[in-house]
């Protein structure tokens, strides 16, 4: 089979490359990856080499390109069933699809709100009431999660899958902006934080030296 190639951001702001990343990485899938630091001047033309839609995430496997998170996502699911990257159990599939899927789409007020800045000094910020609302439907959305299908692990539907990829750049957000959630979303934030593949990327993201301005807020 052909190797595995990921074309992200940097590690440091990128939320959508961290999703593809984690998943790959926590289901010891081989891959080799490429970075390109976003938001400078040869960065769009650097992408649009590996993508047209010119943006990353980008999948290479073979011939085949892959260039959206859920949809890459989706194939490592397909071509790698055994790692289990959607939970077994037709109800299980269900819910962690739909909230996957829910994050994909939503939560735009949190997400302007609280950029990922991994090198960013743990800090509470004034939240809009709409970043507010989305933060208290994550919670709510992961406390039921863990409650209906978490008990046999510490994510959402036990061991790690698509959905923990997915909501992996919230968990840094939460802790980055010391936003208060409920002890159940609190322990499943340290379960995701506390991962050797997480540790891994934050290192390599406080390596980087590449400043996006935009998202540096308070």
């Amino acid at each position: 089979m052909a190797k595995l190639h990921l074309v992200i951001g940097n590690k440091n702001y990128s939320s959508w490359s961290l999703r593809p990343w984690m998943a790959l990485s926590m289901a010891h899938i081989p891959f080799d990856e490429t970075v390109i630091p976003l938001y400078r001047p040869q960065a769009k033309k650097a992408i649009t080499e590996h993508s047209a839609a010119g943006k990353v995430p980008v999948l290479h496997h073979g011939k085949l390109t892959v260039w959206e998170s859920l949809a890459i996502l989706e194939y490592l699911a397909d071509m790698f069933p055994d790692r289990k990257l959607w939970p077994e159990g037709k109800a299980a599939r269900v819910a962690a699809r739909s909230a996957a899927t829910e994050m994909h789409s939503g939560f735009a007020a949190l997400r302007n709100a609280c950029p990922m800045n991994l090198h960013r000094p743990r800090k509470a910020i004034a939240l809009t009431d709409a970043a507010k609302a989305d933060i208290a439907r994550i919670d709510t959305l992961w406390r039921d999660c863990r409650r209906a299908y978490g008990r046999k692990g510490r994510f959402l539907f036990g061991g790690f899958s698509n959905a923990d990829a997915m909501f992996a750049p919230v968990v840094t957000r939460f802790d980055t902006y010391d936003i208060k959630v409920s002890p159940e979303s609190r322990a499943y934030m340290d379960a995701v934080l506390t991962t050797p593949t997480f540790r891994a990327w934050k290192a390599a993201a406080l390596q980087e030296t590449w400043t996006i301005a935009s998202s540096e807020i308070g």
